[in-house]
């Protein structure tokens, strides 16, 4: 690392620890040549992951368009920030175990309508009737039921979300 003030390029170590999101290593280092003091950050290097659209274009992954879907999902419903960017997290690290660096759309929607199934049953139907472009209100009406029953299910079975 070269110093940023006399452009020396040897520095020790003063302080090692890591950031809050523990994604990063934050190092404050000392120059062995004007003796001032600065910070530097080592991470990990991602390599770019691929996301194949249903027309077969591919792109580089975008975790605001997750946030975005969920946050317009939940708008107005008593879900917190902190359990959207939980979800969100959750999703984006799962895209991110695809195997060789490509996922598609229709893997990370399932993601996201999973964990909104288990965080809130209307913010749930909110993403899915985009996603799964509802065209007609037989097709939302069935995505309905299936929940209704899920739900009536887990109710006598004592099963909770």
């Amino acid at each position: 690392m070269r110093c940023q003030y006399c452009n020396c390029s040897e520095s020790k170590v003063i302080d090692s620890r890591p950031t809050e999101e523990s994604n990063a290593i934050r190092r404050r280092r000392e120059c062995c040549g004007c003796g001032r003091r600065f910070t530097t950050y080592e991470k990990i290097e991602q390599l770019p992951l691929m996301v194949v659209k249903r027309d077969g274009r591919r792109e580089v992954f975008d975790a605001q368009k997750i946030r975005s879907g969920v946050l317009h999902a939940c708008e107005k419903l008593p879900v917190s920030a902190k359990q959207i960017e939980e979800v969100c997290a959750r999703v984006e690290q799962s895209a991110y175990q695809a195997k060789d660096g490509e996922i598609s759309t229709q893997q990370i929607g399932d993601m996201v309508m999973l964990e909104l199934k288990k965080l809130n049953d209307v913010a749930y139907v909110r993403f899915a009737a985009v996603y799964r472009k509802f065209t007609d209100l037989a097709t939302f009406m069935g995505e309905l039921q299936k929940l209704l029953d899920e739900n009536q299910r887990q109710a006598v079975s004592g099963e909770t979300n």
